[in-house]
């Protein structure tokens, strides 16, 4: 058998990444449109013969021509992204792969977190790895003043426990207006921020901002979303028929994780707001409502707050940004996002989202 070493195959590369197509193609593979680093082997003709990539730490793009399966590249594709992932920092790496190569990538040091429809398996290289991030989340809980609160109530009514799941690109008055909602109808809302820095606006400046802006509500516990918690960005279409499939898989397998997380924190509603302008949240929201019933978690989907019969958008408040509309960032965002965006502070987010092309679906 040959002794083939791997290679990076850089993005400047217009005939490895042509190969790198092909070879996908053929495996029934698309390419991902998220990617930081590819990288494959060639045979002795310079044909690429296994390919393999990630994005941030999500290993993606796994592929050996069916010529050449059994003779162990794969191995060589996954040690060799995960070398160059920890010379970049992440021990910490996940992937998403067909039902029937989990076992394959169990043998690779590879634990699954959750499995759909015998369709996608979500793996990560850390045997507790899910187990700590929920006790983290538990830990979090016990020692917010919120728990502590009922702790030392005598009370023995069940409390009522929700969760929001909120990215707020930024918050806005309608973010607002469904946290309200949700506090004001339980006892405890735990408050999940989306935390990967996919969004124009960081997740630094993201989270300051809820939290800010819901200052006002006393039975809030906030989490950081973590790794666990999958957003369109870190999840993988390359092996998905067409786009609705992309999002059902999606939604699926953001649920089966939620419910694991719903249970542990004893979690019986999820709120979400009404979605009538995008394609993909409207069909999430759908699928939230038909699944969660299924793992003992009510699912509440609120009107959309409208100011001015005009709903309130994230997506309009960043148009409204790029185009320097203060009137309606005055109508649709609270005191405190408002605030931020007159600083200073916030002239490098401004720059940003003025510079994209597409700010509504960003």
């Amino acid at each position: 058998m040959p002794d083939y070493t791997v290679s990076e195959i850089p993005f400047s590369d217009t005939r490895g990444n042509q190969q790198m197509d092909a070879l996908l193609h053929r495996e029934g593979i698309r390419r991902d449109k998220n990617l930081d680093y590819s990288c494959g082997i060639f045979d002795e003709n310079i044909n690429l013969i296994a390919t393999g990539s990630f994005f941030q730490n999500t290993l993606r793009c796994l592929a050996v021509s069916s010529l050449h399966q059994g003779e162990g590249l794969m191995n060589q594709i996954v040690s060799h992204l995960v070398s160059i992932q920890a010379e970049r920092g992440n021990t910490h790496l996940f992937l998403y792969t067909k039902w029937d190569s989990a076992k394959f990538f169990s043998n690779l040091g590879f634990y699954e977190i959750v499995g759909v429809n015998k369709q996608i398996v979500f793996m990560e290289n850390r045997r507790t790895g899910f187990l700590n991030y929920l006790k983290k989340l538990q830990k979090e809980t016990d020692e917010s003043p919120v728990m502590k609160k009922y702790a030392a109530s005598s009370a023995s009514k069940p409390l009522r426990i929700a969760s929001i799941v909120m990215n707020a690109n930024p918050f806005t008055l309608g973010h607002q207006y469904l946290t309200e909602q949700a506090c004001c109808q339980n006892d405890i809302v735990h408050l999940f921020m989306v935390s990967e820095n996919s969004s124009l606006i960081p997740f630094s400046i993201r989270k300051r901002l809820i939290m800010e802006g819901t200052a006002h509500l006393s039975n809030i516990i906030y989490h950081d979303s973590g790794p666990y918690m999958i957003s369109n960005a870190t999840f993988p279409s390359y092996f998905q028929k067409d786009s609705h499939a992309v999002m059902e898989s999606h939604a699926f397998l953001d649920l089966s994780v939620f419910s694991k997380i719903a249970h542990a924190l004893s979690i019986q509603n999820r709120y979400a707001g009404e979605e009538s302008h995008s394609e993909v949240t409207s069909i999430y929201n759908q699928i939230m409502k038909d699944r969660l019933p299924e793992y003992g978690i009510q699912c509440t989907v609120l009107p959309r707050k409208k100011i001015d019969n005009e709903i309130v958008s994230a997506s309009f408040v960043r148009q409204a940004i790029k185009d320097n509309n203060q009137s309606l960032l005055e109508k649709f965002l609270p005191d405190t996002t408002l605030a931020f965006f007159k600083s200073p502070e916030a002239a490098q987010v401004i720059r940003q989202i003025s510079a994209c092309k597409n700010v509504l679906h960003h």
